[in-house]
């Protein structure tokens, strides 16, 4: 299979080196590229993309002229994707967040024929054990209930940034009509539960601290919550 490994990246360039210089070995064998979208950042974050892929032969940046949002990114990553006849995409963010020695893992599932993969903190163990404030903690907790309740699910997690897709999910799930915003990985999510997809869970470490995400749990949360209205009335 052909696997495609993105970035969304905005005023990454203190993080994302080392995101990159992290990536297993047997990981680099798997992939066929590592896409980095460049989101209109007004740091050095597409110059630092450019100058890494004279080490890293299969690193290809991408850049958006302004910052079009999380949800967009990613668009554009799936657009790219499809034109460029990859099997499958995984999402590895730039700040490090979600540790790249779990690339393999993530993969895997999707060339035993699943069609979505999703990174799990909760299967991994208690998240607040990683940083997580009890906010952020409890509003999780609650908000996964909810949507389970809602959706006649059983996932344990709606809310991790650690993605991969099948090219079936991409085909099959309208990804272009979705946010721009951090809401899109519950769409995205949203939208395999319509179409009816194969979504299998990987154990992932909880890794949280300052830097590490500009996602304001409060607002996210609201969000969240009319996704799930949007959803009881059919209007996605």
């Amino acid at each position: 299979m052909r696997h495609i490994c993105f970035m969304p990246a905005y005023n990454a360039e203190k993080l994302m080196e080392s995101v990159i210089r992290n990536i297993p070995s047997d990981a680099w064998d798997k992939l066929e590229t590592l896409l980095i979208v460049n989101d209109g950042s007004t740091d050095s974050t597409g110059d630092l993309g450019r100058s890494l892929s004279g080490e890293f032969k299969k690193i290809v940046v991408v850049d958006h002229s302004e910052n079009r949002g999380y949800g967009e990114a990613q668009k554009t990553a799936f657009d790219w994707a499809l034109e460029n006849g990859a099997d499958s995409v995984v999402m590895l963010h730039s700040d490090g967040q979600y540790p790249p020695d779990f690339l393999l893992k993530m993969i895997m599932p999707l060339e035993s024929g699943a069609d979505v993969v999703g990174g799990s903190r909760t299967l991994h163990g208690d998240m607040r054990d990683g940083g997580m404030g009890q906010i952020r903690y409890w509003g999780t907790v609650i908000l996964n209930w909810v949507e389970n309740t809602i959706f006649r699910a059983s996932l344990s997690s709606y809310h991790s940034g650690y993605k991969a897709y099948g090219r079936k999910a991409l085909e099959q799930i309208p990804y272009r009509r979705y946010s721009r915003t951090f809401n899109f990985d519950s769409e995205m999510l949203v939208g395999a539960i319509r179409a009816r997809l194969d979504v299998v869970e990987i154990p992932i470490p909880t890794i949280h601290g300052e830097g590490y995400s500009s996602l304001k749990p409060i607002p996210y949360g609201f969000s969240v919550l009319h996704t799930l209205w949007r959803f009881i009335t059919k209007k996605i």
